[in-house]
């Protein structure tokens, strides 16, 4: 009787997981047909950037200019080609992963009504005492058969709370895996944005190119010539700060990355390239408050008073957030945060956008480089920003001050595990970019 109801169990519980298993090497077969895709159109991307490595080393002419356009926009339609793919194949593991989710939690619901039907059994047997049943059995052999089956039912009994609770990790565990590959989309879809903006500007750029020298190269070198930035131009622009840190002039940036820079080996022009990259990548940075109403890490519009759920992760940010603000004597309900995209989280502070439980881990380190080891650093404090951002590229290998390291550092920063994916590239480029104007500027207000 306990082998049979066991089996029958068992089948009942990995119904749901059996009739996937089909459906998911159609979805892994498709992710290896979109992963060969991606190959090849990595293998083109590295093609174009050799042609813009090429136009970078020759002499300023209009023709290599146009060139370097061509080459650069062909690369952006190309990123921007490996971003879809890549969102496509993240959709296959998500349909995947909702699938897995959606077997795991009717398993559950199924193995809990299979405990409602043994507890049931049970308590009819607890009712009934041994002796009772003893005496009302027509023979001892079917006294020893209903002994025999409340010590299966017992059995069962134990054994479904066993399955329950393993179920019930592999659900959270699949939820867990579900939620990173939303995050890695959304993450996605805000860098398919920014490169089609960027794709915009560089088509834009070079139809100005044409349209001022009329496609004569004497035209091309009078305008290179007249649009140089002369130091004092770079005095009056603005450095707009991410978190809430609003704008502040290009020298004061200038200076603060450069003493952020000495501290930590790492270049200011590339200090001030993520920052300006980070800026750019959306408007929900510092645009959100901590209200852990009505649950803990809910939060509101920090203008529009708009309901956010999930601002910080409860279990991973709100304390250390609370911890901050406190050691700074700051109103942990005033300060403000990103909010959280459409799915993950957000609670990430101030210029370099750090998340609460990530700056616990710098803090006493980044007091010490910008010398004030007495007091604690705060993430809303420009060169406590500055220096923490330098910090973190240095452990990331950008001390090196190479392109390519501190390119592969900011991958690194920026996607994580995932820094090697051509979808991502774009965040680098766009990075380095940023870096190689800011490092022209410098080196004018320099004299140089």
């Amino acid at each position: 009787m306990s082998r049979a109801l066991s089996i029958g169990i068992a089948l009942f519980l990995l119904a749901p997981l059996m009739a996937s298993a089909q459906s998911a090497e159609q979805v892994a077969a498709r992710q290896r047909e979109l992963q060969q895709q991606l190959d090849q159109v990595e293998q083109q991307i590295a093609a174009q950037q050799k042609l813009l490595d090429v136009a970078a080393g020759e002499h300023r002419t209009l023709q290599s200019q146009i060139d370097a356009f061509n080459a650069q926009i062909k690369k952006t339609e190309l990123q921007i080609k490996a971003i879809d793919l890549s969102i496509q194949k993240l959709n296959a593991g998500i349909s995947t992963s909702n699938k897995t989710l959606a077997a795991l939690s009717q398993k559950r619901i199924n193995e809990q009504e299979s405990l409602a039907e043994i507890m049931r059994k049970t308590q009819i047997l607890d009712d009934y005492s041994i002796v009772t049943v003893a005496l009302s059995s027509e023979t001892i052999s079917t006294f020893f058969k209903d002994l025999d089956a409340f010590v299966a039912i017992k059995g069962s009994l134990a054994d479904s709370f066993d399955e329950i609770q393993k179920t019930s990790s592999s659900t959270e565990a699949a939820k867990q895996t579900l939620q990173g590959k939303l995050t890695e989309e959304q993450e996605l879809k805000i860098e398919q944005n920014l490169a089609k903006q960027t794709l915009l500007t560089q088509q834009t750029a070079k139809a100005k190119l044409l349209a001022d020298t009329k496609g004569i190269e004497a035209n091309y070198q009078a305008l290179i010539a007249g649009n140089k930035k002369t130091a004092a131009q770079i005095r009056t622009e603005l450095f707009a700060l991410a978190g809430g840190g609003g704008q502040i002039p290009l020298p004061t940036a200038i200076t603060l990355a450069k003493q952020a820079g000495a501290a930590t080996g790492v270049r200011p022009a590339f200090i001030l390239g993520v920052l300006k990259q980070e800026t750019n990548l959306g408007a929900n940075v510092g645009q959100c408050l901590l209200t852990n109403n009505p649950i803990k890490g809910d939060g509101k519009g920090k203008n529009t008073g708009t309901f956010f759920s999930g601002v910080m992760k409860p279990t991973r940010d709100v304390d250390p957030f609370m911890a901050i603000t406190g050691a700074l004597g700051l109103d942990p309900y005033a300060m403000p945060v990103s909010c959280p995209p459409s799915y993950g989280y957000g609670g990430a502070m101030g210029p370099a956008q750090f998340i609460p439980s990530t700056w616990v881990l710098y803090q006493d380190r980044v007091a010490k480089l910008a010398g004030h080891a007495s007091t604690p650093a705060n993430p809303w404090n420009n060169l406590d920003a500055f220096t923490a951002t330098a910090l973190y590229m240095s452990y990331l290998g950008a001390s090196a001050q190479t392109p390519a390291a501190e390119r592969l550092a900011a991958l690194k920063y920026f996607a994580g595990a995932n820094y090697t994916k051509p979808a991502y590239a774009f965040y680098g480029d766009g990075v380095m970019g940023f870096t190689d104007t800011f490092q022209q500027q410098i080196n004018i207000l320099n004299g140089s």
